[in-house]
């Protein structure tokens, strides 16, 4: 099959693959759905795929208090989708690499970088990573290097 059928056919199986990677390796199917299925759980997906970022953060970007945005977190955690960085008393999390594939073929398939909301959050990440060496938070240094190697242009 040639044409825009075969694009979506091809990003449907890679879909199917991953998903069925995930929920029969990494976690169970309700927990993984879950974690993808609120709007606010999406759109912490979307900012830890391009960098690692701490609860504060989060908060900060997303205009929500921590402890919400943390309840958050520990669910898509908990569903096997963050990787974690422990660094003095905060905690750094980015997308693990066993789901990235998957969330970035969701992400292409409902063209969700396009929209107000993934710009405007983004927008907001590069300011607040930008101040990130003048606040509290240190930053990364295990998570921050190994994506540096594996993020693809």
């Amino acid at each position: 099959m040639q044409g825009p059928g075969a694009s979506v056919a091809k990003t449907s199986l890679v879909i199917t693959e991953n998903v069925v990677t995930l929920i029969f390796v990494m976690t169970d199917a309700v927990s993984f759905t879950r974690a993808l299925g609120d709007p606010t759980r999406w759109r912490i997906l979307r900012l830890v795929r391009e960098d690692a970022l701490c609860v504060c953060e989060l908060a900060d970007i997303l205009g929500m208090p921590q402890s919400s945005v943390s309840s958050h977190v520990q669910i898509i955690r908990k569903a096997g989708l963050l990787e974690s960085e422990r660094c003095e008393k905060w905690t750094y999390f980015r997308l693990s690499a066993e789901a990235r594939e998957l969330v970035e073929a969701i992400a292409r398939t409902f063209d969700d970088t396009a929209t107000t909301e993934a710009r405007a959050d983004r927008a907001k990440a590069m300011q607040r990573l930008a101040r990130r060496e003048q606040s509290c938070c240190p930053g990364p240094k295990v998570l921050a290097k190994s994506l540096s190697h594996s993020h693809t242009p």
